[in-house]
Formats: structure tokens, sequence, C-alpha cells
């Protein structure tokens, strides 16, 4: 098969999405087929991993309700290519920006087989998008397939309510070669903590939404000792609400230490930007997972919490509920939802959780355990893009 995927962002940009992608495309290679990616220019790609995979870049930004930047003729040329390809698939990873919403007003015209994959619809509830979903709703049934994350979560429920029937459920996973290889790097050591302390990790980008202030709040709160929190982010510019995340974070760790310290709290507050294989070994090194984020989809640091045999404790966002129903490795912090998926987290109910499951040795051991064993049986890379390729086989036969 020859296959398109389109997504806004790609590697050497860190997102959930575009590590989603990533991890797809690689393994399709890996099975035979050949993969174009279209995304957004980064000056910083620099690589091609295969001769089977090729990028094709844009400069192009925003989304069809805001407004799509970029000179007029590179949209053309995003859609003359999409329009002129050989693709058998193409397939628009994310609602809401350029690289799908330049295809929608032409998705009759594509000959190819055509597959979304919404990935949540996080501004249902945006009044701006309300023409936006007005149309979706019609856009859902001109494609060959949408795919949805999770079976429950407001995007297949949209699609559900306006009578849309080509849906697939594909979860999100995690990476055997990342967390099945034996890692061999030190981050304690070089984070200066303890064998013996009791590392809470947090990995999530400085957005604003990722949780750090309530994880902060949590971990501050929490009657525990001899413990540490870690807070893992990058910061790829943009946002303001981003910008002040990363700020807010350096003073909270430099003030949250200096009054542990004052009160002679054995705790410490960690906010680092490490690289990925630091990230995995952070996985792998930690004691608990803590989640607190105020709006996600389907998290994919759940799915690499399992892997690393990390038990986790999330807000009740995306769908974190359903990943612990189908695999038993993590626990639900007290949530109060709002209308567009949002979510507030109550910081003193889930600092009493934080204690519990912290002197409970024996629930954190029975949760790794469950948690690892249902992603090595349904939730590894390798078989999500099976699944993927399953279904690009079966539209080709249609």
């Amino acid at each position: 098969m020859k296959i398109i995927h389109t997504v806004e962002a790609y590697y050497p940009t860190v997102s959930g999405m575009s590590e989603v992608v990533h991890q797809i495309s690689e393994r399709m290679v890996d099975f035979g087929h050949e993969v174009v990616i279209a995304t957004s220019k980064n000056n910083n790609r620099k690589y091609i991993t295969s001769s089977k995979l090729s990028i094709e870049e844009f400069e192009l930004s925003g989304n069809y309700a805001l407004g799509i930047k970029g000179f007029f003729e590179e949209q053309k040329r995003y859609q003359s290519f999409l329009l002129n390809s050989s693709a058998d698939i193409i397939v628009n990873f994310a609602a809401q920006q350029w690289a799908t919403d330049l295809m929608l007003p032409i998705l009759e015209k594509i000959k190819s087989k055509k597959v979304l994959v919404p990935t949540g619809f996080s501004a249902l509830h945006d009044e701006r998008y309300g023409g936006y979903f007005n149309k979706m709703k019609e856009w859902l049934k001109i494609y060959d397939l949408n795919i949805f994350l999770s079976d429950n979560y407001q995007d297949i429920n949209f699609a559900r309510s306006w009578g849309v029937n080509n849906i697939k459920v594909i979860p999100n996973g995690a990476s055997e070669e990342e967390f099945l290889s034996h890692s061999v790097y030190d981050l304690r050591r070089k984070l200066k903590i303890n064998k013996d302390v009791f590392l809470i990790l947090l990995v999530g980008s400085h957005t604003g939404l990722k949780g750090h202030k309530e994880a902060i709040k949590i971990f501050s709160r929490a009657n525990i000792s001899n413990a540490a929190l870690l807070i893992v982010g990058n910061f790829n510019g943009g946002w303001k609400r981003g910008r002040w995340c990363l700020i807010s974070c350096g003073i909270k760790e430099r003030f949250g230490n200096f009054f542990f310290k004052f009160l002679a709290k054995d705790k410490k507050i960690i906010v680092a930007d490490l690289s990925r294989e630091q990230t995995v070994a952070a996985y792998k090194q930690s004691n608990l997972f803590l989640f607190p984020s105020n709006i996600e989809c389907s998290p994919i640091v759940l799915f690499e919490s399992m892997a690393a045999h990390l038990p986790f404790l999330s807000s009740a966002v995306g769908n974190a509920e359903e990943i612990i129903s189908w695999s038993g490795g993590g626990g639900i912090l007290p949530t109060k939802k709002k209308t567009g998926g949002y979510c507030l987290i109550d910081v003193n109910g889930s600092a009493r959780l934080l204690e519990s499951i912290y002197r409970n040795e024996t629930l954190r051991n029975n949760l790794a355990k469950s948690g690892y064993n249902a992603w090595r049986s349904m939730f590894t890379w390798n078989k999500i893009a099976k699944n993927y390729e399953e279904e690009y086989k079966k539209l080709l036969i249609k």
C-alpha cells in the first residue's frame, strides 16, 4: 500500500500526535508499505529514516475555524498534493488543524480511500467552532472510515449522535522498543535523587493544561516524606499560557523547595526538560505516575506508565477511566468534569489519595503488574499499528 499520513506536526517536533503518527508510520514501513508524511515545515528536520518513508513539508498553520495561516498558493499546493497523489489511503490525524481542515472541502474529489482520526474534538463546545462542527457531521460520513481512540468520548459520541456508522475504535499505545529494552541510564544519579526516595513522575509539555500546577499543590499538601516530584516537560514556544506555565513551574520549584527546607519537610520538586532516553529512564525509575491533567483525548503517558511497570493516578480526563477499565493499571483522582472535556481536580482529595497509595506498596505492585500485562497483551505500538493496517486493507477490498 501507498499511504499518506497528514499531521500538523511531526518529528523532531515533540507532541502526543507526532508520537502516534511516528510510531504507526515507522511500523507501516516495517510491514512493507510506502508512507508519506504531510506536515508543517520544520527547519530542524534533517533525517528520513527509510527509503519507504518520506516527508512532504508545507509552510502552513492554523485551522478552518480560526483561519489558515500561510500563502494561498501554499494552501493550493497542499490540496493539489492530496488530489493528485497515487496513494491508496490518506489518513488525517487530528481535526481542528490545517493538515486535516484543508482536505475537508475537497473530500469528495479525492479518489484515495479516506480515513479520519479525530483525536477528541477538543473545541466541540467552543462557539467559534460552531460552523465547523455543523459541517463536521456531514464530513464524517464522506470519510470511508473514522478511527476513534475511545469508545466513550465526546468525539465518538458526537459522531454517533449524527448517525455516523463508519466507525472503528483503536486505542493509543506505548513503544516496546523503548520500554522492553534494558535501561542503563541512571536518571536518579543525574538528578541527585537517592534510590530510597519515593519518586513521583509527571510527563507533559508546558502548555498550562497538563496539570503541573495541580501536581505541585497535591504533592505539597500530601502528608508524605522522603519523596520527590519530577515534572518532565518541554516547551515548543507559541502559547502565552505555555510560556507562563514554564515560568511558573520554575518559580514554584525554587520557592517550594525553599519552604520544604525551611519547614524541615523531606520533599523536593524538580522541573526538567529531558531527552527521550532520559524520560523513558524516568518512567522506569519512578514509584508513581501522577497526571492531574485538565484536558486530553487518550493520554499516551498512561500507556507509557503501564509499559514501565509504573502505577498511575490520573484525573478523569479524556478516556482515563476507560484505560483503567481496560488495564487495571491505576486510579482516578477526585475530579469534576466541565463542559468541553475540561477537568477540575480536587486538590485536597487528591492529596489524601496520594497519601493512601504512597503507604500501600502491595496495591502499587498489583496496579503495576496489571497495567504492564495489559500493555503487553493489547497496547504495544506494534499491535496498534497492525490494527491500523488491518483496517486499511479492509478499505481497499470494499
